[in-house]
C-alpha cells in the first residue's frame, strides 16, 4: 500500500503539530504534500524542513522571507519548495490533490480551504468546525459520502460509535461536555472571572479563541451544529451531558435501549489519526484506558441558566440559512472584545445573542459562499457597535 499523501492547514497549530508527531511515527503510511500556516514562520520553516514539503504556504509574510527561513532550518540547498503567501494560500493548499486535506485552521476563515479540498476530492479531515458550521448547505452539498472525516474528539467518537449499528437504529446522540473551568457557577459569579481564569481549561490545551468558547460553552453549541449536520440527526435528538474528566468523548444511544460510548484519554491524538487514516486504525497512537486502576467518572446536566450558549445554538441551528455564520462571527469579535477587556466574560454570549435577535437572515436556501461572508462581515461589524458601547477595561469587581 502506497503511502497517503497529506496536506496539513493550520500545520503550527495545536492540531496541525499533533498530526505532524502522527505522520512522522508512521512514515510507511503517510507523505507530507503541503503545509500551509499563519504567522509562526520559524515553526512553520521547521516543519517544512522535517517533512521535506514541496509546497508551503504562509497567509502572512513575504515569499522570499518564507524561502530563506524553509533554507536555514533545512540546511540543504537541494530542498527548495514551492512558496505561496497570502490569504488565498491555505485554499490554493487544501486544493493541491492531496489524497487528505486536513483542515485545522480556526475560524470561518477555513470555509474556502475546505470547499477547495471537496471540490479537488480529497478526503477532508476536518478539524475546522467553523466551516461546516458557517458553510451548512455549502459544505454538505460539495461533499460526497464518507468524504468528510471528523477529527473533533466528540464527533469522532460519535463516527466510531455509529459502526455499532444502521442510522435507522440510532435514537440520540449524546455529545460530552467537560463543564470547562466554570463548571458549577452561577450566572452571577460568572461576571468577575478574568481572560487568564477562562483560559484554564481542565483538560485540552488549545488556542485562545477556541478555549475560551469551552469555558463560555459556545464551542459545545457549535459542535451541536456540527453534529447535526455530519450525521443527519435532528436536534432534538442531540442531547449534551456535561463529564467533567472527558475520558468518554461522547456516545450513541440505539432504539434498543443500549449506548455505545468511545472512550479513551482527554486528548486529541486518535481522533488526529482516525481523521488521516479513516476507516482504519493506527497502531499505539495512545495509551488505552487502565481498567485496573480506581477511578470515577461523573455525569451532570447542562446548566442552560449559566451557559445559554447551546440553547441559543440550537436556536440558530434550526434556523438555518446565514444565522449560523452570524453566531459564529459575533462570537469571535465578543470573545477578543472579553481579552481586550471591553466587555466582562457573560457579555459575549449576550453580545452573540443580540447580533443573532438583530439579523434578518431568512434567505431559503445558501447556494453560495458569497452570502455567507456578507453575513459574517454583518455580524462582526454589529458586534464591534455592541461591544463598542463598553470602552473602559473591565476588571474584577467592576460589575458592567
Amino acid at each position: 500500500m502506497s503511502p497517503r499523501s497529506v496536506a496539513v492547514l493550520g500545520s503550527t497549530g495545536s492540531i496541525g503539530t499533533q498530526a505532524l508527531e502522527v505522520v512522522a511515527a508512521h512514515p510507511d503510511r503517510f507523505t507530507v504534500t503541503a503545509l500551509a500556516a499563519g504567522g509562526n514562520l520559524d515553526l512553520l520553516a521547521a516543519q517544512a524542513a522535517a517533512t521535506r514539503a514541496p509546497l508551503v504556504a504562509a497567509a502572512r509574510g513575504a515569499a522570499d522571507e518564507v524561502r530563506a527561513a524553509v533554507a536555514a532550518a533545512a540546511g540543504d540547498p537541494g530542498y527548495r519548495p514551492d512558496v505561496l503567501v497570502g490569504e488565498e494560500a491555505a485554499t490554493t493548499v487544501a486544493g493541491c490533490g492531496a489524497d487528505v486535506v486536513l483542515n485545522g485552521v480556526t475560524g470561518a476563515i477555513g470555509l474556502r480551504p475546505t470547499l477547495a479540498a471537496l471540490a479537488a476530492g480529497s478526503t477532508l479531515a476536518l478539524a475546522n468546525k467553523e466551516s461546516l458550521i458557517v458553510g451548512g448547505p455549502l459544505v454538505t452539498a460539495a461533499a460526497a459520502p464518507g468524504q468528510v472525516v471528523p477529527v473533533d474528539s466528540e464527533h469522532s467518537a460519535i463516527a466510531q460509535c455509529l459502526r455499532g449499528g444502521r442510522a435507522a437504529e440510532v435514537r440520540r446522540l449524546v455529545v460530552t461536555a467537560s463543564g470547562g473551568p466554570f463548571r458549577g457557577r452561577t450566572r452571577a459569579e460568572l461576571a468577575d472571572v478574568t481572560p487568564e481564569q477562562a483560559l484554564a481549561h481542565p483538560n485540552f490545551a488549545m488556542g485562545r479563541v477556541i478555549t475560551t468558547n469551552s469555558a463560555t460553552l459556545v464551542n459545545k453549541g457549535l459542535e451541536v451544529i456540527e453534529a447535526h449536520l455530519l450525521f443527519d440527526v435532528p436536534f432534538e435528538r442531540i442531547d449534551v451531558v456535561v463529564h467533567p474528566q472527558q475520558w468518554i468523548h461522547s456516545m450513541v444511544e440505539f432504539h434498543d435501549g443500549s449506548t455505545i460510548a468511545q472512550c479513551g484519554p482527554p486528548r486529541m491524538l486518535v481522533p488526529i489519526a482516525l481523521g488521516l487514516s479513516w476507516p482504519e486504525r493506527l497502531t499505539d497512537v495512545d495509551e488505552p484506558c487502565d481498567w485496573s486502576a480506581p477511578q470515577s467518572w461523573d455525569f451532570e446536566p447542562l446548566d442552560d441558566d449559566a451557559f445559554p450558549a447551546v440553547r441559543l445554538a440550537r436556536q440558530v441551528g434550526e434556523a438555518g440559512g446565514t444565522y449560523p455564520a452570524v453566531y459564529n462571527a459575533a462570537n469571535e469579535v465578543a470573545v477578543e472584545a472579553f481579552h481586550d477587556g471591553r466587555i466582562p466574560f457573560t457579555s459575549i454570549v449576550d453580545t452573540v445573542a443580540a447580533v443573532v435577535e438583530a439579523h434578518n437572515g431568512n434567505e431559503a436556501e445558501v447556494s453560495h459562499v458569497d452570502q455567507v461572508l456578507t453575513a459574517d462581515r454583518w455580524a462582526r461589524g454589529r458586534a464591534g457597535e455592541v461591544v463598542g458601547g463598553t470602552t473602559t477595561r473591565h476588571t474584577p469587581g467592576a460589575r458592567q
